[in-house]
């Protein structure tokens, strides 16, 4: 309790500059975002659901000192960065298609069990994929805990962080599966899913450019 409370600052502010990059625009924000307002509610939360999971999956690795380790490996690194690059290359063209489709695509079924996996592994790509989500979790470890923290500092900062990635994330599926959002893109698809096409394929090509 004493090193927690004497490191309690540290921690504020690390929840500070967290939830800061968590709400920025980025590929979770846009993968959350083209789910729920094309697909729906409950494709939009599976979507975001799978980019929880992929931000806990990076999350548990920096605090265990995994992705420490990762980084003394760079050809590991490149391979993943060009698979999420590429990964965002993919989504940019779905996007495309749909901008240049006149009838509105067809939606998966209510309820599917298959499409909401579906969904939730693409959410998991995406943030999985996304080498700056790692260094992201390496910073906030960094920023918020000292050498030799105790194992409850540690808890405190991830579990901390989890929360409000996971308020962020399904606040953004809420957001956009809206009636008045859905209004919104039934009435401009086209341009929105061709904006989504620009803003993924700009993510996948500095993923594939970055050194």
């Amino acid at each position: 309790m004493n090193d927690i409370l004497q490191h309690l600052p540290q921690i504020l502010s690390t929840y500070l500059v967290y939830l800061v990059a968590v709400i920025s625009p980025g590929p979770a924000t846009m993968a959350i975002a083209s789910a729920s307002i094309g697909q729906g509610r409950s494709r939009g939360i599976a979507t975001a659901a799978g980019i929880f999971a992929g931000s806990a999956t990076w999350a548990t690795a920096a605090s265990l000192g995994l992705a420490a380790l990762l980084t003394h490996y760079a050809q590991s690194l490149v391979i993943l960065r060009i698979a999420g690059g590429l990964y965002m290359l993919y989504l940019a063209w779905r996007a495309f298609r749909s901008a240049t489709t006149a009838a509105e695509p067809a939606q998966w079924t209510a309820g599917s069990r298959q499409s909401l996996k579906r969904n939730f592994l693409l959410g998991y790509a995406v943030h999985l994929t996304n080498p700056k989500a790692i260094f992201g979790w390496l910073a906030i470890i960094s920023l918020g805990l000292p050498p030799h923290a105790s194992a409850s500092a540690v808890a405190l900062i991830v579990g901390g962080c989890l929360v409000t990635g996971f308020s962020v994330f399904m606040g953004y599926a809420l957001l956009f599966s809206t009636p008045r959002a859905l209004k919104i893109y039934r009435s401009a698809r086209r341009a929105i899913d061709g904006t989504l096409g620009v803003l993924f394929a700009a993510a996948g090509t500095k993923l594939l450019l970055t050194r």
